[in-house]
Formats: structure tokens, C-alpha cells, sequence
């Protein structure tokens, strides 16, 4: 394999090959053996195993800096190089927002934004001039075709990450095309939900008019030994659990398997009812069809927590 330079970001570009006595047939070559894979045009990356927040971010760093100085990394984009996890993100382009009135536009590659930036809208990640995470929050709730369930993900998310509730409050003052939704998630955003499945199983919970989940609630035995922190529950009486496959991965000690961790769940699980504590579990297949409200009902119902239907 051809080794080109290759800058602080994991990008080869055409213009630093060539400078570097490499040659145009080089890199075609190196791209049709598949050691290279083309990020944009006159830009490359080493080809290697990628998370699709991975891939979009040499994207969105190719893009910006092909864009000039006035481009400022935003939206989607912004919450990859932020790390803010986000609900079924579409990640074919980058998104940058020039401060403006006008003059959006898109193409194959990138979105731009008009939008104006105030003096605290934008900070620097990795070098590159990107939305503060208290924008990039609101600008991605407020324009997430997932609505309501992708803009309280995505608050909660940076709610975990100490995002300012007020300030993004106050951004939300502002007349904008989704406004409605976001400021409707923002009021009801927990930094308890630990993944964005967590945050969509609480939207339709939410907008299906349940009781809202306490999150996180740590359980206790007779004797004061810690038994379990749940995803959600109600009055002590009720645990809903998200079982998505992060979870178990995050949960994998050295030497054990995803089966060692599903017995170990299994356990704490058989600890709660036996404290009197009813237990339902969900998975990403429920959520995409809509059936966890459905779910929750029923046991709310049993308990008295809601009236009968």
C-alpha cells in the first residue's frame, strides 16, 4: 500500500499528495484497490471499519475545509464532533450555517444554512469553528424529521452533557420553522434517558398522555442493599426497560460474554418482583412500531395508575 500524508484529521487531500511528488494515477489506483475511499471530491480518507458518526464526521471536516472561514460546522454535523447521540440522524450531507439572511443552499455533499450566529453561538471543536452545543441542540430539534421523539433525544442528550437549559430556552424565544416541537421537548427533557432508544420510548409514552417515567430511580431491598437503577418507573410499582444492544455491550465486564450479562439482568430482574415490583421490557423492534405506549397502558391500567380505557 502507498502511503500519502495524511493531516491531524485522518484526511489525505489531492493538493498535499501531489505536493508530496504522489500522483493522480496513484490515488485512483489506491482507490480502486480499496486501500483509499473518497470522502469528497480531491479528498480522502484510509479505508477502515467506521460508525456511520465516524464516517460523517471526516464528511463534515472534509467539507468545512473546502468552504472557507465563513462556514461554521452545524446541526447534525455539529452533533457528531460534539458526541451528542441523536435519533435516527440522516447523515448523507454536512451541514454548515453561514450567518446570514439568505443564501442557503444544498448540494450532493452539504447543507447550508442561512441562519445568524450570535457572538456565543459558535465555539471551537478539533480546531474547527462548529454551533455551541446549546445551538447545535436546538438547531437539530427544531429541524429533525423525527419531531417531538427527535428533538426531546437529542435535548436530553445534551442535557447529559451539560448543556445550558436556559440558554436554549432562550433560543427558542426566536420564531423558526419547528419551533413548536422543540420547545414542547425541551420542557419535558430528562439528562436521566441514557441513550436516544430511552428518550423515544419516553416520547410515546408522553404523547400517548401516560403518566411521565421517573428516570433512573435507584431500588433498595428490606435490608438497604442496592438492587437496581431502572430506565423508567412508576410509584415504585411499575420498571419499564429499554433492551437495546448498547446497553448490553456498556454493561460487558473483562472476561464475560452478552450472555453473562443477559443471566446477570435476569437476576436483578427476578430481585425487583420479588420486592412486589412488576417488571416489562421493550426493544428496538417495539419502538419503531409504536407498540410501547400499548404496553405501558396495560400495567398502568392493572395498578390503578391511570383509569381504565
Amino acid at each position: 500500500m502507498t502511503f500519502f500524508p495524511t493531516d491531524s484529521y485522518g484526511l489525505i487531500h489531492r493538493v498535499a499528495a501531489i505536493s508530496a511528488a504522489h500522483t493522480d494515477n496513484e490515488l485512483q489506483r489506491a482507490c480502486a484497490s480499496g486501500d483509499l475511499v473518497k470522502v469528497i471530491r480531491g479528498t480522502f480518507a484510509v479505508r477502515a471499519e467506521r460508525t456511520a458518526e465516524e464516517e460523517h464526521r471526516l464528511l463534515a471536516i472534509a467539507v468545512a475545509l473546502q468552504s472557507g472561514p465563513g462556514a461554521v460546522i452545524s446541526h447534525e454535523s455539529a452533533a457528531v464532533l460534539h458526541g451528542l447521540p441523536m435519533l435516527k440522524p440522516s447523515l448523507r450531507r454536512a451541514h454548515l450555517t453561514i450567518d446570514a439572511t439568505a443564501g442557503g443552499r444544498a448540494d450532493r455533499h452539504r447543507h447550508v444554512h442561512a441562519s445568524r450566529l450570535g457572538p456565543g453561538d459558535v465555539v471551537v471543536v478539533e480546531g474547527l469553528r462548529v454551533t455551541s452545543l446549546e445551538r447545535t441542540a436546538v438547531d437539530v430539534a427544531c429541524t429533525t424529521p423525527l419531531g417531538f421523539a427527535g428533538a426531546l433525544a437529542v435535548f436530553d442528550a445534551a442535557l447529559r452533557k451539560g448543556a445550558d437549559l436556559a440558554l436554549m430556552a432562550t433560543m427558542l424565544q426566536q420564531r423558526r420553522r419547528g419551533v413548536a416541537q422543540a420547545r414542547r421537548a425541551l420542557d419535558l427533557a430528562d439528562p436521566g434517558a441514557e441513550n436516544p432508544g430511552e428518550s423515544w420510548g419516553r416520547a410515546q409514552i408522553i404523547v400517548a398522555g401516560l403518566p411521565v417515567p421517573r428516570l433512573q430511580h435507584e431500588f433498595y431491598d428490606g435490608h438497604g442493599r442496592f438492587v437496581a437503577r431502572t430506565d423508567y418507573d412508576w410509584d415504585g410499582k411499575l420498571v419499564g426497560e429499554f433492551d437495546g444492544k448498547v446497553k448490553y455491550c456498556k454493561h460487558i465486564g473483562d472476561g464475560e460474554t452478552v450472555v453473562d450479562v443477559v443471566t446477570r439482568e435476569k437476576a436483578r430482574e427476578d430481585r425487583l418482583r420479588g420486592m412486589g415490583v412488576m417488571v416489562i421490557r421493550w426493544v428496538w423492534a417495539d419502538l419503531e412500531a409504536g407498540r410501547v405506549a400499548g404496553m405501558v397502558r396495560a400495567w398502568l391500567e392493572k395498578f390503578g395508575l391511570v383509569a381504565a380505557a
